[in-house]
């Protein structure tokens, strides 16, 4: 009876919310049309639109269901454009990056690198389109021309932007990092811990297309934690996050019993190295860092 119930609490709590994302995908997809006569006007239009829709989807995670995020590291400057990279765990993810746009006044402006078959979806696909989302195929060769469509406008524009990708490429999974412990074994890489080693093809290729951008002043590396009872790493589902209250109270008291971290660092740019390999080194040795950082976490909670 409890999950029926919760169920329909979901239900009533996300209906208004999808009838408002539609209506918003069609305002996109209207917008596209004018994209190439007015692209600065569109592109501001698109920020407000996505703004109000995520917005209204983080109040549900935190303030109706109760998700309480913890942040340390970095103080991320307010209004900064930069590129942001995290680490993979779940749907939830999404809302840990969120949390830090919003504090920064950026969630409007946040791009996701997607999937491309998501352009050939009616509505969603073409307001992705409109709004300068990359939508790539995680081939960097075939996605040159999608790539530097979504790079013209941030460097010749100078569109402010949060231009956020998951460098695993991937959620983490216990088999999927069975695989990367055996990937970077036979090609002898250092295997982060609680990750899975990122790929750095798509960083090294943004960074050296957006680094000339004057606006594009950082790197920001995000590191997600989550733990439910002693489970490290266990993310709620996307329908957790929707439909169950009290997501961050203890479960003995009737709650999700989850804990949400993020961990910011921020890099200026032109500290960053010059060459390709540099940059993959580079971030190659945060992503060390990173399970570093995670296993710190795992202990303080586990105390």
């Amino acid at each position: 009876m409890a999950k029926l119930i919760t169920h329909i609490r979901g239900l009533a709590l996300v209906a208004p919310w999808l009838a408002y994302l539609l209506l918003a995908d069609l305002l996109l997809s209207l917008l596209l049309p004018f994209k190439i006569l007015f692209p600065n006007t569109v592109y501001n239009l698109s920020s407000r639109i996505a703004s109000s829709v995520w917005r209204w989807i983080q109040h549900i995670f935190e303030t109706r269901n109760g998700a309480v995020i913890t942040t340390s590291g970095d103080p991320l400057p307010e209004g900064e454009s930069a590129i942001v990279v995290a680490n993979h765990v779940g749907w939830s993810d999404f809302y840990m990056i969120q949390a830090l746009a919003i504090r920064a006044g950026m969630l409007g402006r946040c791009r996701w690198f997607a999937k491309i078959q998501l352009r050939m979806v009616p509505f969603l696909g073409w307001g992705l389109w409109a709004m300068g989302m990359p939508l790539v195929s995680r081939n960097w060769v075939k996605d040159k021309a999608e790539l530097e469509r979504v790079f013209r406008g941030i460097t010749e524009r100078r569109w402010p932007t949060w231009l956020i990708s998951f460098s695993e490429a991937t959620r983490f999974t216990p088999e999927k990092q069975v695989e990367s412990r055996r990937w970077c074994a036979d090609h002898n890489r250092p295997q982060p811990e609680h990750l899975l080693y990122p790929r750095t093809k798509g960083f090294v290729t943004t960074v050296q297309h957006l680094r000339g951008a004057p606006h594009i002043k950082a790197v920001y590396d995000m590191t997600i934690a989550y733990q439910r009872d002693r489970q490290f790493h266990r993310a709620p589902t996307m329908w957790e996050t929707l439909s169950t209250p009290g997501l961050s109270r203890a479960r003995g008291e009737g709650g999700g019993g989850y804990r949400f971290h993020v961990h910011a660092r921020r890099f200026p740019i032109e500290d960053l190295p010059q060459d390709d390999e540099g940059l993959a080194k580079w971030l190659e040795d945060r992503w060390v860092e990173k399970g570093q950082i995670l296993e710190e976490k795992r202990m303080k909670w586990a105390q």
